[in-house]
């Protein structure tokens, strides 16, 4: 099933995680949507998996400030979908929303199969899960993070070489500390003792070993 007739609908889409996004149906793939959210003046490029319903909607009857989409976008494909919209990317600023409300900024370095690599101004080298990524919104051509010159955007590429999978990246990061999700909470910060079968053995700050579904973890910062 496909969205040819929603095209240039005005709709709202929910997506994992309860949030709600209205806007103009501009795009769609077999794994992606994109929607121009004409309030904030975005286009959000909404990977198919973490969508959990869309309809269409009346603005008029939401009381939303319409603007209607502009005919050039960020991300333009003759067929999109969500890694040729990563592969696009690589260069422009953008935001990355992998939980919550709290996007990371920054730009699109690597792709690999299952993740990418992310250079952001704040946590510098970052591995990105593909699986857990709810939208990307891209800013204009030479739109810089805090309005930061180039000089002070060194795009330093990670420490370790880089592996097809995310599993396999984090075996090569075995024995290093790490940052997984932000640090949003203290056993989630620590030394990578051990990477195996989709699990992986954390040794927090008390020394205390931890264990972790690989399926659930989201970003990964080395510091």
């Amino acid at each position: 099933m496909d969205f040819e007739d929603l095209l240039g609908k005005n709709i709202e889409v929910e997506i994992s995680g309860g949030t709600f996004h209205k806007g103009t149906l501009v795009d769609s793939g077999l794994d992606i949507i994109v929607v121009f959210d004409g309030k904030n003046q975005h286009f959000l490029y909404i990977p198919f998996i973490h969508v959990q319903k869309l309809k269409e909607i009346s603005f008029d009857d939401e009381g939303y400030y319409y603007s209607p989409p502009p005919s050039e976008r960020p991300i333009e494909a003759e067929v999109i979908s969500f890694r040729k919209a990563l592969t696009i990317a690589k260069g422009l600023f953008v935001q990355v929303y992998v939980t919550g409300n709290k996007p990371i900024h920054g730009y699109v370095t690597s792709i690999m199969n299952d993740y990418f690599v992310f250079h952001s101004p704040l946590y510098k080298a970052m591995f990105i899960s593909m699986n857990h990524v709810k939208f990307v919104i891209p800013y204009p051509p030479n739109t810089t993070p805090y309005s930061l010159d180039n000089q002070k955007l060194q795009l330093n590429p990670p420490s370790t070489s880089l592996a097809r999978s995310f599993e396999e990246q984090l075996k090569k990061v075995e024995n290093q500390l790490v940052i997984l999700d932000g640090g949003e909470h203290s056993e989630k910060i620590g030394l990578i003792q051990k990477v195996r079968n989709n699990k992986m053995m954390l040794i927090t700050a008390e020394g205390e070993p931890v264990y972790r579904n690989l399926e659930h973890i989201k970003t990964i910062q080395l510091p």
